[in-house]
């Protein structure tokens, strides 16, 4: 069966499976392909077709991927505990645009400002599924949360549960909150992204007595009522274990609270899912994340005589990342002989700051020459002026050219929240791609855009 693009209806062609020793598929959306021509497809789009209609760099979501993990997380965590509540962390990517899709999925929203709560506002998003989190949230911004009747404060420190208090108070309401603690479990995975350890900014310590105190202070705040516990150890965890050992620390600290009013009506492990960036990760299925956190939920539960709460999941890169790719155009080309071929594109360190903020991995494909055999190793520099710019170290690519085409997948999650207008470069627009169609859902800043808050 021929597959359609949006520029003009051109047929492409049947497009053939992207084979495993090509590049790992596992890295890539869902209905990525290679078509007769040797171009990346995704979403049934030619992605060279795409970049002439668009321009590079460019971020390409594929709405298919999109839903089908929503869906996965909402099965697979629900066929073990129905009252299971998948709240999907907008920082991870969020727009109007995607939040309409996670609102059609049955999603939650988990937001960290005034600017994410305002999206889900302004798509009309049920304010009892969204949640609020952060560690320094503004008096400003949670007025405007409680007088919307978010669904959840989650509070993370003693001067939040004051402020909370006084301005839910003020407002004449009463907010259902839950308390953020840290059960000082390493989840193994980088020190920037580490959360829920004793030296983190983030929760009440249960390890310091200060989530006992705090657990006392919100009972005994009028305004305020004490629904659930949260945690959240890191991100991304490639391992199971943190999560089940938390679980069993934080669900005792709900236990010890029984005779003196804590109902646990919900809890949180936070999110932190993997995905697979390289050929090399191979994280924990959704299915296996489910069955060790309810596992290790109920399980406890039942050890202490606790009644099985609500669970709350808080998916964000395993939702959004594996169904982005940005995709560069090649520019300048320094082979220094001996040590190191750099390639560089038209974006870099502005529109995905992870590989020098995080030393993160990915790899690269030719995107107009996937059907071809890598023969050289090269280092994908970006054009802004910093050394530590390099999207990605010593990967085996097909001769490049002027011109050719970087794809770089799982790019959907922290490359276009976290970019910037460094060097005052404008960040890219982003399409989201369906059945042979493309729509922008973000359009490219331009000069103007970067210049209207300049107050001359």
């Amino acid at each position: 069966m021929a597959l359609t693009v949006a520029l003009g209806l051109r047929t492409i062609g049947t497009p053939t499976l992207v084979e495993s020793y090509m590049f790992p598929q596992q890295v890539f959306p869902d209905t990525t392909a290679v078509n007769e021509r040797g171009h990346l497809v995704i979403g049934g789009c030619d992605v060279t077709e795409l970049v002439l209609r668009h321009g590079t760099p460019l971020y390409i979501f594929d709405e298919d991927t999109l839903r089908e993990r929503c869906r996965r997380f909402v099965q697979d965590f629900g066929r073990l505990h129905a009252d299971t509540q998948v709240i999907y962390a907008c920082k991870a990517y969020v727009n109007p645009a995607l939040a309409r899709l996670l609102l059609e999925e049955g999603l939650g929203l988990d937001v960290v400002s005034g600017g994410e709560a305002a999206i889900a506002r302004t798509v009309g998003f049920p304010p009892e599924r969204v949640y609020f989190h952060g560690n320094n949230k503004g008096r400003q911004e949670l007025e405007e949360a409680v007088s919307w009747g978010i669904g959840r404060v989650v509070v993370d420190n003693f001067h939040e549960l004051s402020l909370l208090q006084e301005v839910a108070s003020g407002l004449g309401k009463t907010q259902d909150i839950m308390l953020r603690v840290s059960p000082s479990v390493d989840p193994h995975t980088h020190v920037y992204t580490t959360t829920g350890v004793l030296d983190s900014k983030f929760g009440f310590s249960i390890e310091t007595g200060q989530a006992q105190q705090a657990v006392r202070q919100a009972l005994s705040s009028p305004n305020l009522r004490v629904v659930g516990l949260h945690y959240h150890l890191g991100s991304p965890i490639f391992e199971v274990e943190p999560y089940q050992h938390a679980m069993g620390i934080v669900l005792r600290l709900a236990a010890d609270f029984r005779e003196e009013g804590l109902n646990l009506e919900e809890i949180s492990p936070g999110g932190g899912f993997a995905i697979a960036y390289t050929r090399e990760h191979q994280p924990p299925s959704v299915a296996e994340y489910a069955e060790a956190i309810v596992g290790s939920m109920k399980e406890t539960c039942q050890t202490l005589g606790l009644r099985v709460p609500r669970l709350t999941i808080e998916p964000g890169r395993s939702v959004m990342g594996t169904a982005g790719v940005a995709v560069y155009s090649v520019g300048a080309v320094k082979d220094i002989p001996g040590i190191r071929k750099y390639v560089s594109v038209d974006g870099g360190m502005g529109d995905n700051i992870r590989p020098a903020l995080y030393e993160a991995q990915y790899e690269a494909l030719v995107a107009n020459k996937a059907d071809q055999q890598a023969s050289e190793q090269v280092t994908i520099a970006g054009k802004y002026c910093e050394s530590g710019d390099v999207l990605v170290r010593d990967v085996e690519l097909p001769p490049l050219t002027q011109g050719d085409l970087i794809a770089i997948p799982a790019s959907g999650a922290y490359c276009p929240s976290m970019a910037s207008v460094y060097n005052l470069n404008g960040r890219p627009p982003i399409v989201l791609v369906k059945d042979g169609a493309d729509r922008l859902i973000r359009r490219r800043e331009t000069y103007a855009d970067l210049m209207l808050c300049d107050v001359v």
